[in-house]
């Protein structure tokens, strides 16, 4: 309740009286941040939608910011060309700082501050946006959450910013790590960038930023780092980490964007269930990934080894093998089985029981 009235105070009791007679532009409609998550001491821009404010495009506009200190203190009838937004376009402005240096505060004493409150205004300030507060995203907990990934937000956009951390301390082999890398795709692998080690632009792309203690964090937007064509409908990101020059990678990860509703998850079985060496085996997948479309097997039985391939699409891929012409004069027990799709992805690789012949 104390921090609440403090808050409270400092937006609205801490404005000088003389402002709340000017000229009032309105609320912006959105704020935001790229990165999405950032330390106190890391470079970020804001974002501010001034679409529904009085606001003219035309129009020089600067950032009259008390806390966590006021920058600026004493110009509001004359704003310092620090504190001049750059206009975007569509009416969105932004600001680029770091706030430690911008408020000459230490990032401690950021935290403990009521947060970023402010108000938009005109360099003589005659019209002024509502008092409005730059929200933070505090992302401290993940270095003891047992969480591997985490990303900010949990459902990214293609067009909006997205910040993915890892904790490199929970994969093994990553310890002494010089280096974590992005090894990543949209639509599973449909636009990607791969790392590729012996390229330095794509090193210096793909390289994840090293906050302390064994803490990476990747912030990119989707459409413009994949270089996304117009009207690209994003699905999903599919992407795994990589240590140094390919030194040890991460199991794969996937990230669902936002209102996309995932399909089913694929399953594969063989039919029937009990064969023998006088049956036709079955290989079925159904509700497979967009980019599966084929299943190629390899079954060895003793010095026979059967290959073949069968294919489908989307909803089912499904095959039979014959096992009665291949088998007929081998004495054998059992079959390995190993499936993998067109991708080189192994699906199945597994011994199957042959039932006794009567």
């Amino acid at each position: 309740m104390k921090r609440f009235i403090h808050i409270l105070l400092l937006a609205f009791i801490m404005v000088p009286n003389f402002i709340q007679a000017q000229e009032n532009a309105g609320a912006p409609t959105k704020i935001w941040s790229y990165p999405v998550i950032y330390k106190y001491d890391e470079e970020v821009t804001w974002f501010f939608d001034l679409s529904a404010t009085t606001f003219a495009e035309t129009e020089d506009l600067y950032l009259w910011i008390w806390s966590p200190s006021e920058p600026d203190a004493g110009n509001w009838e004359n704003s310092s060309d620090f504190a001049k937004l750059h206009y975007e376009g569509n009416k969105v402005w932004s600001f680029k700082l770091t706030p430690t240096v911008y408020f000459s505060k230490s990032a401690e004493d950021i935290a403990a501050s009521a947060g970023f409150w402010f108000r938009l205004k005109d360099k003589t300030g005659t019209k002024q946006s509502d008092v409005s507060n730059v929200a933070y995203t505090p992302f401290a907990d993940f270095a003891t959450s047992n969480e591997l990934i985490r990303a900010y937000p949990p459902a990214p956009t293609l067009t909006g910013g997205l910040s993915i951390l890892f904790n490199a301390n929970l994969q093994p082999g990553f310890e002494d790590a010089t280096s974590v890398h992005f090894h990543s795709g949209l639509n599973n692998w449909d636009l990607k960038v791969e790392y590729q080690a012996w390229l330095p632009e794509i090193v210096e792309k793909t390289q994840l930023k090293n906050l302390g203690g064994g803490i990476y964090k990747m912030d990119l937007i989707p459409s413009v780092y994949y270089n996304a064509p117009d009207g690209y409908v994003m699905e999903n990101l599919v992407f795994l980490m990589v240590k140094d020059d390919w030194a040890g990678t991460t199991p794969d990860q996937v990230i669902n964007a936002a209102e996309y509703i995932p399909p089913p998850p694929p399953k594969f079985m063989f039919f029937p269930t009990q064969i023998s060496k006088r049956d036709f085996l079955g290989i079925i997948r159904t509700n497979n990934e967009s980019n599966v479309n084929k299943l190629i097997y390899t079954i060895t039985a003793s010095d026979v080894v059967i290959t073949g391939e069968f294919s489908g699409g989307v909803s089912e891929i499904k095959g039979f093998v014959d096992l009665v012409t291949k088998l007929q004069n081998v004495n054998v027990t059992e079959i390995h089985v190993n499936v993998v799709d067109n991708n080189g992805r192994v699906i199945t690789d597994t011994n199957i029981l042959l039932k006794p012949l009567d």
